[in-house]
C-alpha cells in the first residue's frame, strides 16, 4: 500500500530581468532520476502514479486591444490598468493574476464557474484548483497576444468546450417562445376543452351550480398544486411567481367562497347541497395543488427539454422518470388520437345533418381523422415557429366563441329558445339549479370523473421546456395564469349557464301556461313554461338532455362550432409536439438503450422528426379504432399519474431536506404537495379503478426494469439525498444503543492497496463480510506528501467505482503518510462511523519477507502489534501464489493501448483508402503476429481476465489463476477449523459465515482442537455440547492430543535454516563482541530469546506436521494465529513462526479475535 515516487522537485532558477509575475517552474517529472532518494527502503505495496500532464500558460490578448496593455509588464513592475481581470482561466490554460488589483490567481465568484459543460447560456469556466492556490506558484507566464479581455470575460474555452459551444452556436438561430406564446397559450388551449363546450352544462344540470363549481375547484387545484410543485423544483434564485400562486389560491378561494354565497342569498340563507359548486372546486382543488407543486420543481434548477419527464426524472431519479416518462410520451401519443376522433365525431355530425356522409359514421371518422392528423403532422414537422402561430389563431378562435357564449346570455330570448329552456339570467333558475338532481346510474365521483380531463392539460407548456426562452420563469407563470383564467371561464360559464337554462324542456313552443292551469312550482313554471311531462318522457333539451346549449344560448351558433374545432384541434397540435419532445428527452438519457435511435433531433430547434412519425404511427392506429371509450380513461389516469409524481417529486426533495433543494417559490408546502400527489391518486381510482391499476402496474413494472438496469446517470435526485438523509439517521440512532455480543459482525480493514491489484484477499474478505458486515479496501499512499494526496485525491472515485462495477460491496478508504505503519495506524484508529467501525484487520502473508528490508518486516509486524493494541482483531490470509497482480494488470492495460492503436490505425486506412487499407492491415497483422501481440478478451465485471498469449516470464499465469481462486464455487469438500486458542469465537465464526455463502455452501466444517490424550472422548463431547449451544453445525470433531510434543529433526532442521541468517549467535563470541553486535543489530534473534520460546517454536513447527497429516486436502485451513508479546518476540523469528505454520498448505486464515466473545448461546 505503499507509493514509489520520485520527489517533486522544484527549480528556483531566477532569470536575470526578474518580473512580479515570473514563477518558476515545477519539474514534474517522475523519471528524474535526481530527484530519487535511493536511501528509502522500498515498500510493502507497488503503485505507480499516472505521469501528470506539464501545461504551460500563457495570456494573449484580443486584436485591436493590445495597445491597452502595452505597459502591462514594464521594468519586472506590474502598472495598474482599469480592466476587470479575469483571475483564472482554465479552458486556454491561463493564469491571470490580477484580482482586486493584487498579485493572486484566485478568483472572484462568478456564474461561469456554476454553468455545465456545453451550457446553452454560456461557456462553463473552470476556477483555480485548490492546489493551485494552496501550493506556491510554480508556473511561467508567458504573455501572448490575444485573448487577455477574452480570459477578463470568461470566454475562453478548450478543445472540447468549443466544439460543444459551436455546436450551440450552429443552434443560435433556434425559435424560443416567452411564457406567452410557449406556455400560457398552450396550456389554455389544452384546458379550454370540448367539455367547456359540449359537457360543462350537462355537468350543471347533474349536479347543480354549487357541486359543479366545487369539482372544478378541486380539479383545477390538484393541478394548480402540481405546477407549483414543477415550478419550485425547476429554479433556483429568484422568485419569479409568488404572487402568482397566491392570486390562484386566493381566486379559487374567492370563487368557491362569491358561488356559494350568491347560492345562499338566492335560496334565503339555504344552501340545497350545492353539488355543482362542488364539484368544480374539486377539479380546482387538484389542478392548483398540481400547479403549486410544479411552480417550486421548476423554480429550483434550469430546465432543459423533455417537461414532466425531465422533472421527474431530475428530481426522484431515473427509475421514477423513466417509468413515468415513457407512460407520459405515449399517453400524448393516443391523446392525439383522441382529440382528432372528437373532431372528426363532430364534423359527422354536421354532415349528417346536410345528409352528406361518405360511406358510414365509423369509416367516416377515420377518412377525416386520418386527413386531420396527416396536416397537424405537416404543421408540426414544418417547425415549432409555424405551430405556435396555429395555435395563437386558434385560440383567438376560441377566445371569440367563449365570448359569443356570454355575449348570448344577456341577448333576449326568443319562443324558441325558451321552449328549448332558455330564459336569460333569472334567480329562481339559479336557485333551482343550485342543488344535485342526479339522473338514474350518476352520482358525484362519475360526474367528477367525465369532466376532470377537462382540467388536465397544465403541462402542456411544461412538454416543451427545450424550447422556451426562459423555462423557470416561463412555465410557473404561464401555466399559473392559464390554471386561473381557465378556472374563472369554467366556472363563469357553468354559473351563467345554471342561471339561465332549465334542467328539463320540451322544445314545443305550445307547452304554455295557460290561465287556470296548476303550476308544477318550478322555475319554468314561473315563467310561463309547463315542462312537466318531462318527468314521465325523455325530452331533447334542456341542461340534462342537450349537449348543444352553448350553441343555443350563444349569439351566433356556428362559433360555437368553429370553438369545438379550435379546442380539439389545438390539443390534438400540442400533443403531437409534446409526445416527440418528451421522448426524444427521455431517449437522450439512454435509459431505455432500445428506444436511442429517437434520439436524434434535426435542423436549428433540434426538432425530434423520428418521434414525430412513430407518434403519427401511434395516432393513426387509435384512429383507425375510431373506438376509445376503453382507451381514454387510461390516458386520464396517465396524466394524473405524472401530476402525482410532480406533487411527489416537491414533497420528497423538501422531505429530504438536501441544501440544493431551494426552489424560488417560498409559497409552496410540501405537505400540501403530499395532499396533492394522495389527491391525484385518489382521482384516478374515481375515474377508472381498473385504469388505475393498469397504470400503476405499467409503471411498477418499468420502475422495476430501470431500476435493474440501472442507468449510469447521476442527476442529485432527492432519492439520493433521502437516502443520505436515511443513512445518517440510522448510523446516529445505532449509537444510541450498546453493542450486543448476538448482533456481533466482522467489521473489516482489508489492507488490499488498489482493490483490483490483490482481488484474492478481497474475495475471501468480501465472502465473510457481504450484506452482513462492513468491509473498507484501505490503501496507504508511502511518499512525498503532494505527490501521494494528488494520487490519492485523483484514484478515489475511480476504485470505489470499480468496486461497485464487479458488485463487491465495500468501501474504499486510502491515506498518504510517511510510513506504512503510520498510515495503518491512521486506519485503524478513524476507519468507520459510530457503531460501524472497525473490529479486524486483514492483510496478506508477507510472501517475501525473508529478502525483505527490516524496515518491511518491522512495520509488518508493528502492524499487528497496533491491531492487537487497538483491541482489533487480526485475520492473516495466505495462498500459495501470492495476491499481488499488479505487474499482470500493467501488462493487461499495455496490451489493451496496443489494441487500441492497431483499431485506430486499421480504422483510419480503411477511410483513406479502402484497397490499400486491406492490405496495410494484412501487413499490421503479420508484424502483430511477429510481435505476438494477440488481442485480450473483453474483461467481465466480476473476474480478472487472463492473457492467453505472451511471451513467457512476463507474468505468472498461476498468480492469475490463483487470484480468482476465491471468485469460483467451491466444490465439495472441508473448511478445517484449528481451534486451538480462545480468542471470543472469531475463529470458529467466520468460517461458519463462509458456510452460508453460496459458494461455499457444499464446505462442511471439521474442527480441530488441543486436548489431553487420556481424555479425548469427554473433551469431544464437551466440544460437541458447546458447539450444539451456538448452533453451528459441524461434520466432525477431532482432538489432538500430541501437539504439545517435539517435531521431528527434519522440520525443525528446516526451521532452523530458515532463522539461521537472522540468528545473533552472542553465545559463540566474547562478551564485548556480543554486546557490540546487539547493538548494531538489535532486530536479530539472540541465543536468550530462542531459549525462552523454544517450546513455542516446537509447537508451531509441530502444528505444520499435524496441518499436513490431516488438512493438506481441506478447502481452506483455519487456524488460530499466534500472538508475538511485544519485547519479548522478535519481528524476524514472529515471521518464521507464520512461514512453518502455514508452509505448503492449502489457503489458510490465521484468525485472532481481540479475546471479548463474539458468539454467545443465550437468546
Amino acid at each position: 500500500m505503499s507509493v514509489n515516487n520520485s520527489s517533486n522537485v522544484f527549480l528556483d532558477s531566477v532569470p536575470s530581468n526578474t518580473s512580479r509575475f515570473q514563477v518558476n517552474v515545477i519539474s514534474e517529472s517522475h523519471e528524474s532520476s535526481a530527484a530519487v532518494d535511493n536511501t528509502d527502503p522500498p515498500h510493502y505495496e507497488e503503485t505507480s502514479f499516472a505521469e501528470e500532464a506539464q501545461n504551460r500558460f500563457r495570456i494573449s490578448f484580443r486584436p485591436g486591444k493590445q495597445e491597452c496593455y502595452d505597459n502591462f509588464l514594464q521594468n519586472g513592475e506590474t502598472t495598474k490598468t482599469d480592466a476587470s481581470f479575469h483571475a483564472y482561466d482554465s479552458h486556454t490554460n491561463t493564469y491571470y493574476l490580477q484580482t482586486f488589483g493584487h498579485n493572486t490567481v484566485d478568483a472572484v465568484p462568478k456564474i461561469e464557474y456554476y454553468r455545465n459543460t456545453g451550457s446553452v447560456s454560456g461557456p462553463k469556466v473552470n476556477r483555480p484548483s485548490l492546489l493551485e492556490i494552496h501550493e506556491q506558484l510554480a508556473k511561467n507566464v508567458a504573455v501572448a497576444p490575444g485573448s487577455t479581455d477574452r480570459v477578463a470575460n470568461g470566454d475562453g474555452m478548450s478543445g472540447d468546450d468549443q466544439a460543444e459551444n459551436k455546436e450551440e452556436e450552429d443552434k443560435s438561430g433556434a425559435v424560443k417562445f416567452g411564457w406567452v406564446k410557449g406556455v400560457l397559450v398552450r396550456c389554455m388551449l389544452n384546458i379550454w376543452g370540448v367539455m367547456l363546450f359540449i359537457r360543462l352544462s350537462w355537468i350543471v344540470g347533474e349536479a347543480g351550480i354549487g357541486l359543479g363549481v366545487i369539482i372544478i375547484g378541486l380539479a383545477v387545484t390538484v393541478t394548480a398544486i402540481t405546477g407549483l410543485s414543477t415550478s419550485a423544483i425547476a429554479t433556483n434564485g429568484y422568485v419569479r411567481g409568488g404572487l402568482g400562486v397566491l392570486i390562484i389560491l386566493l381566486s379559487t378561494m374567492v370563487t368557491s367562497i362569491t358561488g356559494l354565497s350568491t347560492a345562499a342569498i338566492a335560496t334565503n340563507g339555504f344552501v340545497r347541497g350545492g353539488l355543482g359548486v362542488i364539484i368544480i372546486g374539486l377539479s380546482v382543488v387538484v389542478t392548483t395543488l398540481t400547479g403549486i407543486s410544479m411552480s417550486a420543481i421548476c423554480t429550483n434548477g434550469v430546465v432543459r427539454g423533455g417537461g414532466a419527464y425531465y422533472l421527474i426524472s431530475r428530481s426522484l431519479g431515473p427509475e421514477f422518470g423513466g417509468s413515468i416518462g415513457l407512460i407520459f410520451a405515449f399517453a400524448n401519443a393516443v391523446a392525439v388520437a383522441m382529440y382528432v376522433v372528437g373532431f372528426a365525431e363532430t364534423v359527422v355530425d354536421l354532415l349528417k345533418e346536410s345528409d352528406s356522409m361518405m360511406v358510414d359514421p365509423t369509416n367516416d371518422i377515420r377518412i377525416i381523422g386520418s386527413i386531420t392528423v396527416v396536416i397537424l403532422l405537416g404543421i408540426s414537422v414544418a417547425g415549432m415557429e409555424w405551430e405556435a402561430k396555429a395555435q395563437v389563431i386558434l385560440l383567438v378562435i376560441l377566445l371569440i366563441a367563449i365570448a359569443n357564449f356570454f355575449i348570448g346570455t344577456v341577448i333576449p330570448s326568443n319562443n324558441e329558445k325558451r321552449s328549448r329552456g332558455f330564459f336569460n339570467y333569472q334567480a329562481s333558475i339559479f336557485a333551482e339549479n343550485f342543488g344535485p338532481s342526479f339522473t338514474k346510474g350518476e352520482g358525484f365521483f362519475s360526474v367528477f370523473a367525465i369532466f376532470f380531463p377537462a382540467a388536465t392539460g397544465i403541462l402542456a407548456g411544461a412538454n416543451i421546456s427545450g424550447d422556451l426562452e426562459d423555462p423557470q420563469d416561463a412555465i410557473p407563470r404561464g401555466t399559473m395564469l392559464a390554471i386561473f383564467i381557465t378556472t374563472v371561464a369554467y366556472i363563469g360559464v357553468a354559473i351563467c349557464v345554471g342561471a339561465c337554462v332549465v334542467r328539463d324542456a320540451t322544445g314545443n313552443v305550445n307547452d304554455t301556461i295557460i290561465s287556470g292551469m296548476n303550476c308544477n312550482g318550478s322555475a319554468a313554471c314561473g315563467l310561463g313554461y309547463d315542462f312537466s311531462r318531462c318527468r314521465h318522457e325523455p325530452c331533447q333539451y334542456g341542461l340534462m338532455n342537450n349537449f348543444q346549449v352553448m350553441s343555443m344560448v350563444s349569439g351566433f351558433g356556428p362559433l360555437i362550432t368553429a370553438g369545438i374545432f379550435s379546442a380539439t384541434l389545438s390539443s390534438a397540435l400540442a400533443s403531437l409536439v409534446s409526445a416527440p419532445k418528451v421522448f426524444q428527452a427521455l431517449c437522450k438519457d439512454n435509459i431505455y438503450k432500445a428506444l436511442q435511435f429517437f434520439a436524434k433531433g434535426y435542423g436549428k430547434n433540434n426538432e425530434p422528426l423520428r418521434g414525430y412519425i412513430l407518434t403519427f404511427v401511434i395516432a393513426m392506429a387509435f384512429i383507425l379504432i375510431a373506438e376509445l371509450n376503453t382507451i381514454a380513461p387510461i390516458i386520464s389516469n396517465f396524466f394524473l399519474a405524472s401530476y402525482a409524481l410532480i406533487n411527489f417529486s416537491c414533497f420528497h426533495a423538501s422531505y429530504a431536506k438536501s441544501p440544493g433543494w431551494r426552489p424560488a417559490y417560498r409559497i409552496y408546502n410540501m405537505w400540501v404537495s403530499l395532499f396533492g400527489a394522495v389527491l391525484c391518486c385518489a382521482v384516478m381510482f374515481v375515474i377508472n379503478w381498473w385504469a388505475a391499476v393498469i397504470t400503476y402496474v405499467i409503471e411498477f413494472f418499468l420502475y422495476i426494469y430501470v431500476t435493474y438496469k440501472k442507468p449510469d446517470v447521476n442527476w442529485g435526485s432527492s432519492t439520493q439525498a433521502l437516502s443520505y438523509v436515511s443513512a445518517l439517521d440510522n448510523a446516529l440512532e445505532l449509537t444510541t444503543v450498546e453493542d450486543h455480543v448476538k448482533n456481533f459482525r466482522p467489521q473489516c480493514i482489508v489492507l488490499t492497496g488498489g482493490p483490483m491489484t490483490r482481488p484474492a484477499l478481497l474475495d475471501i474478505s468480501h465472502a465473510f463480510t457481504k450484506n452482513s458486515g462492513l468491509c473498507i479496501c484501505c490503501e496507504v499512499f508511502v511518499g512525498p506528501r503532494k505527490l501521494c494526496v494528488k494520487e490519492m485525491n485523483s484514484g478515489m472515485a475511480k476504485k470505489q467505482a470499480w468496486l461497485i462495477k464487479n458488485k463487491i460491496k465495500a468501501f474504499y478508504a486510502a491515506v498518504a503518510a510517511d510510513c506504512f505503519r503510520d498510515g495503518v495506524r491512521s486506519l485503524l484508529q478513524a476507519s468507520g462511523l459510530g457503531r460501524m467501525k472497525p473490529n479486524t484487520l486483514v492483510i496478506g502473508y508477507k510472501r517475501n519477507w525473508r529478502k525483505a528490508p527490516l524496515a518491511e518486516i518491522e512495520n509488518y509486524v508493528g502492524i499487528i502489534h497496533d491491531a492487537f493494541d487497538f483491541e482489533i482483531g487480526v485475520v492473516i490470509v495466505r495462498i500459495s501464489q501470492g495476491f499481488d497482480i499488479s505487474q499482470v494488470l500493467q501488462v493487461q492495460d499495455e496490451l489493451e493501448k496496443l489494441e487500441q492503436e492497431r483499431l485506430a490505425l486499421e480504422a483510419t486506412i480503411k477511410d483513406n483508402d479502402s484497397e490499400e487499407g486491406s492490405g496495410g492491415i494484412r501487413g499490421l497483422f503479420k508484424k502483430a503476429g511477429k510481435l505476438n501481440i494477440t488481442k485480450t478478451p473483453s474483461k467481465k465485471d466480476s473476474s480478472i481476465n487472463t492473457i492467453q498469449s505472451m511471451h513467457v516470464g512476463e507474468f505468472n499465469q498461476k498468480l492469475v489463476e490463483a487470484s480468482t481462486q476465491f471468485k469460483k464455487k467451491q466444490g465439495k469438500g472441508t473448511i478445517d477449523v484449528w481451534w486451538l486458542f480462545d480468542d471470543g469465537g472469531l475463529t470458529l465464526l467466520i468460517p461458519y459465515i463462509l458456510t452460508l455463502r453460496k459458494k461455499w455452501k457444499d464446505c462442511k466444517l471439521r474442527i480441530y482442537v488441543g486436548g489431553k490424550v487420556n481424555r479425548i472422548e469427554e473433551e469431544k463431547i464437551a466440544m460437541a455440547s458447546l458447539l450444539s449451544k451456538f448452533r453451528i453445525k459441524f461434520a466432525d470433531i477431532h482432538i489432538i492430543g500430541d501437539i504439545n510434543i517435539k517435531p521431528n529433526k527434519e522440520s525443525w532442521k528446516v526451521f532452523e535454516e530458515m532463522i539461521e541468517q537472522y540468528r545473533l549467535h552472542e553465545s559463540c563470541k566474547d562478551v564485548t563482541t556480543a554486546e557490540k553486535l546487539k547493538r548494531e543489530t538489535p532486530w536479530k534473534i539472540t541465543d536468550a530469546e530462542l531459549e525462552a520460546v523454544k517450546e513455542k517454536s516446537y509447537r508451531q513447527v509441530r502444528l505444520n506436521e499435524l496441518l499436513q497429516e490431516h488438512s493438506r486436502a481441506a478447502n481452506l485451513i483455519v487456524l488460530s494465529l499466534p500472538v508475538a508479546r511485544k519485547g519479548s518476540i522478535s519481528d524476524w523469528l514472529y515471521m518464521a513462526w507464520l512461514e512453518i505454520l502455514t508452509k505448503n498448505l492449502p489457503p489458510v486464515l490465521l484468525v485472532r479475535g481481540n479475546h471479548k466473545n463474539v458468539l454467545t448461546f443465550y437468546s
